[in-house]
């Protein structure tokens, strides 16, 4: 059969995942978007499907004040005797912990902490032992990868943390994964920093504790030297055994807006490739060691057909599941139905490291129409292409002294301009986007007319002028002082093409 990378499209990254009996979990990254950690099920690796939060509660994880691309990173998610383990760090506090559940379905533990820093936290499970793994410097600054025993019942270490590998060289180690295969700990990390120098390396030993001997051909998996590929930032995987026996890293990536303009907008995502084990015990990864976008591959079952949504509105997604908002919201401000919402706005704005009134939806390919018709009693309410709190593009209609107007604000950096004004004569209307790799453009519509207001190009909200780790969310807002009525949205619907 025939897939296409990304599996999992949008701002998904540092995929983790597990398999129970013949169905398989993933989690993955969410840093300053509540709720957190976002899981997903799939029968056949390909098809996911979004299942709720592991972070769903306040007391789970503090977000307050959280800078764009802090908060929760790069979680692990593991199985155990009947439970499910999924562990995380919250960067700006610099806390590892994990939270546990015994139904998938249902809400997760509160946060038990472990007494061992850096990031990127991993468990492993081996008998009657629990491993924890981060990354960390040591007192001379050098990253390794520092193993413990604890407790899993209160997360108190047995052991003294120790180093047991340092990686192959790279810049920035991450992520560590331990698996134990054929009588081998294979210990797989990322190395060379989750851009363009990304990279999947690993090491292998008798003992859970090393001495870990380096894959001889490492990188196992890296697009770093695919210039002119669109597939680039190959990196943070974690390996998973299908029902038939065959072995697959899922693994981050993202897609450049095309194959010779480095600029990514849309996040990094979820990729899949094919694990080979070897006589010799080592094992390759993809394709040549690269990833590609179109796999044909003899390992799934050619009745098994990727499944590619095109189409999302409010009456086919969940607000609890596909939905996300910046930090913990203040839920008064927020009111709910199948076909509508209804938004109150309050004197935070975009532009601060706070909880404004707003909630998007991850965008998951570049071409696309979005839509809404957006109604307004006081104060501004539309949509906004987020990147962070300093890069985000907003078409809102807004209150004035005279009635009432659409704008076209652009936030770049310390630039933050509204570029276009037009004047209503009512308090509503449609609010379109039309995306590309490059541009969007923005419109509004009324019954008798349509006007082009502007475009900005995607690249002033990619990750390469940004910074940061996150992509762009499809949001919905509102904004005003001493607001007095909720602002309603209705007709939502996003179309990719």
């Amino acid at each position: 059969m025939k897939y296409s990378n990304p599996i999992i499209k949008g701002f998904y990254p540092d995929p983790s995942i597990c398999k129970v009996e013949d169905t398989y979990y993933l989690v993955c990254s969410s840093f300053q978007y509540f709720p957190g950690v976002p899981l997903f099920e799939s029968k056949d690796l390909i098809n996911w499907k979004q299942i709720g939060h592991c972070l769903t509660r306040k007391s789970q994880v503090q977000l307050e004040k959280v800078n764009s691309s802090g908060g929760v990173f790069a979680p692990t998610i593991r199985y155990n005797n009947g439970r499910f383990y999924m562990t995380t760090t919250n960067n700006t506090t610099n806390q590892n912990f994990y939270v546990y559940t015994d139904d998938i379905y249902g809400e997760w533990s509160e946060p038990i902490f472990v007494d061992q820093g850096g990031i990127d936290p991993s468990l492993y499970f081996e008998e009657d032992k629990a491993y924890f793994m981060s990354t960390k410097a040591d007192d001379e600054g050098v990253n390794g990868i520092y193993e413990c025993e604890i407790e899993i019942e209160n997360g108190r270490r047995l052991t003294e943390s120790q180093v047991i590998w340092q990686g192959s060289g790279g810049r920035y180690l991450e992520s560590p994964h331990l698996y134990k295969i054929n009588g081998y700990y294979y210990l797989m990390v990322a190395e060379g920093g989750t851009e363009y120098g990304h990279m999947i390396t690993y090491a292998r030993s008798n003992s859970p504790y090393g001495v870990f001997e380096a894959y001889p051909h490492n990188p196992v998996l890296t697009n770093r030297n695919l210039g002119g590929y669109e597939i680039q930032g190959i990196g943070h995987g974690d390996l998973i055994q299908d029902n038939s026996g065959n072995w697959w890293i899922l693994h981050l990536g993202f897609r450049q807006i095309d194959r010779w303009t480095m600029f990514h907008h849309l996040g990094r995502e979820v990729f899949m490739s094919e694990i080979t084990f070897h006589e010799d015990g080592w094992f390759t990864a993809g394709h040549n060691g690269t990833t590609l976008k179109e796999i044909d591959t003899d390992r799934m079952n050619d009745e098994v057909v990727q499944i590619d949504k095109k189409y999302y509105t409010f009456e086919n997604t969940e607000w609890n599941k596909e939905w996300c908002y910046l930090r913990h919201p203040h839920n008064e401000n927020y009111i709910f139905e199948k076909d509508k919402l209804k938004l109150k706005g309050t004197e935070v704005t975009l532009d601060e490291a706070a909880s404004p009134t707003f909630i998007g939806i991850r965008q998951k390919d570049f071409n696309a129409v979005i839509s809404c018709e957006v109604s307004i009693t006081d104060g501004e309410a539309g949509i906004t292409l987020y990147m962070d709190e300093d890069h985000h593009y907003d078409l809102a209609i807004r209150k004035t002294f005279n009635g009432y107007e659409v704008i076209e604000r652009l936030n770049i950096g310390d630039v933050k301009s509204i570029e276009n004004i037009g004047t209503l004569e009512n308090n509503n209307g449609s609010l379109v986007i039309l995306a590309n790799n490059n541009y969007y453009s923005f419109y509004f519509k009324s019954e008798d007319k349509e006007v082009l207001l502007g475009t900005a190009k995607t690249r002033y909200l990619s990750t390469e002028v940004a910074c940061g780790f996150t992509g762009v969310i499809i949001g919905l807002y509102s904004y005003g002082e001493n607001i007095s009525e909720y602002a309603q949205f209705t007709n939502f619907k996003c179309e990719y093409k």
